[in-house]
């Protein structure tokens, strides 16, 4: 085990500490200011004392870092340390107008504040997840009690890989969590996934359930109430989510990041740099999640997609990979999709199709994926309602067209809608049209085809474009503003 030892800590150093906090090994920092002390105590063992003084220093020590901002107390903790610990690998900040030559004549290695500070400013800008992941430990380690890692509504594989690649980072920091959601796991792979990899979700839709919990988490949604059952106002710890978001996020932590392919990816990448090796089935659960979102690899893939599966494969369970993605088909799937054939309406190459009253959502999109291998479409839209609510489905190919915004234009106004260039959903609440009595005279389906497909012909008469495919990722790292 590599031990670590700082000594001082100033503004920089702050960072500095939380960063290393995140690797293995131990951290003992010696601190003279009581509240640099308070700031940096969650992230390593904290020594109130002089960093000079060598009566504060442990016994062993592999790499001394000093990092303090006065330059003199500085020069004389690094001697201190070089005549206590002289095999050790010494790295020393200058401090304000300190000189170099003087700290180079016994630290191995001598670094500029402001050289430093630009350092980390260019890294973060280049995708560097460092301090990223230090914040995120930080939010997780001031939350005192049970955390709630909640998905989005009725789960997909990256949401529920999501959760449980979250639940084991908490775990690794001491939080008690479970990986939560609203509604139900219908799609037969996704249920094929949990069941056979055994996975303990705990499902939310008990009144006052979330009550049970003390802090929240958010994968692959972003805001509280909007495709999940909590309260609009609850208050959000953590957000992580590869979806760009149409309205403010607001938690402790979060990242935004819509370069890459799934929000699988985004947690692989956390579970690398905290250098924790993911469990089985969260290994094999993320390496899934990736390749259903990415539709395996075809769609929206960034490096960070491919790299986060390298990373994970070696823990994946393959044979249950294999028995996840050939299991049964329901008689309820196949009847939608039956329906969505049968009520097709293709003007050009955009097809839509309404199915009427369904008892499972997921066929929604399977249907939508089926109608897309038809030949000369390049859009699908497939819509059916269930417990009030119009739920739709889209997945789009071979086009320039930005479905997640041609649904956000169309149906926003009236629910909510969103998703990617490629794949994207959207639902209603039935409101008056439920009021429609004889459904089986086909005027509530005639509604909802007037409404729904009506809405998406006219935004596609003047499209919105898709992004670029080489656009760089995008990490919010401050609210966004009402028009983003």
């Amino acid at each position: 085990m590599v031990r670590r030892l700082v000594l001082g800590c100033g503004r920089a150093g702050e960072t500095v500490v939380g960063v290393v906090s995140t690797w293995p090994g131990d951290l003992r920092v010696v601190v003279a200011d009581e509240t640099r002390a308070e700031a940096i105590e969650d992230a390593a063992t904290v020594v109130h004392g002089d960093p000079t003084n060598a009566e504060t220093y442990p016994d062993r020590a592999d790499v001394v870092m000093v990092l303090g901002d006065d330059a003199d107390r500085n020069l004389a903790a690094a001697r201190e340390a070089r005549d206590v610990f002289p095999d050790a690998l010494v790295v020393a900040c200058v401090g304000r107008d300190g000189v170099a030559a003087e700290l180079e004549e016994v630290a191995d290695r001598v670094i500029d504040a402001r050289s430093a500070v630009a350092d980390r400013l260019l890294s973060s800008a280049t995708g560097d997840d460092a301090e990223r992941v230090w914040r995120l430990l930080n939010v997780l380690r001031g939350i005192d009690g049970r955390l709630a890692v909640v998905m989005h509504d009725n789960p997909d594989p990256d949401a529920i890989a999501s959760a449980l690649a979250l639940a084991q980072i908490a775990r690794s920091v001491g939080i008690d969590v479970d990986a939560c959601y609203y509604g139900e796991i219908s799609h037969q792979e996704n249920r094929a996934l949990v069941n056979l990899l055994g996975l303990d979700l705990q499902n939310l839709d008990e009144p006052d359930a979330i009550k049970a919990y003390d802090g929240v988490a958010l994968v692959d949604h972003s805001r509280p109430g909007v495709n999940d059952g909590l309260d609009p106002e609850t208050d959000v710890d953590v957000v992580i989510d590869h979806h760009p978001p149409r309205a403010p996020v607001e938690a402790g932590f979060f990242d935004l990041r819509s370069g890459v392919g799934a929000t699988s990816t985004l947690l692989a990448k956390y579970l690398k740099r905290l250098d924790l090796d993911p469990d089985r089935e969260v290994a094999t659960a993320l390496l899934y999640g990736i390749r259903i979102d990415t539709r395996e690899f075809t769609r929206e893939t960034a490096d960070s997609d491919f790299e986060a599966a390298a990373f994970l494969l070696p823990y994946v369970d393959e044979s249950v990979l294999e028995r996840v993605e050939s299991p049964s088909m329901s008689p309820d799937v196949l009847s939608t999709m039956a329906a969505a054939i049968r009520n097709r309406e293709v003007r050009g190459d955009i097809l839509t199709s309404g199915v009427g009253q369904i008892s499972d959502r997921d066929a929604l999109a399977q249907a939508a994926d089926k109608l897309l291998d038809m030949q000369g479409v390049s859009i699908a839209v497939v819509y059916g309602f269930m417990d009030e609510t119009v739920y739709v489905s889209g997945r789009a190919r071979g086009t320039d067209v930005d479905l997640g915004e041609v649904l956000r234009d169309a149906l926003g106004p009236i629910g909510s809608a969103g998703g990617h260039a490629d794949m994207a959903g959207a639902q209603i609440p039935l409101g008056i049209l439920g009021a429609v009595e004889d459904e089986s005279s086909g005027s509530l389906s005639t509604i909802l085809d007037e409404v729904i497909a009506g809405r998406v012909f006219e935004v596609l008469e003047n499209p919105p474009n898709a992004p670029l495919a080489d656009a760089a990722d995008i990490a919010f790292e401050f609210p966004l503003s009402d028009e983003e």
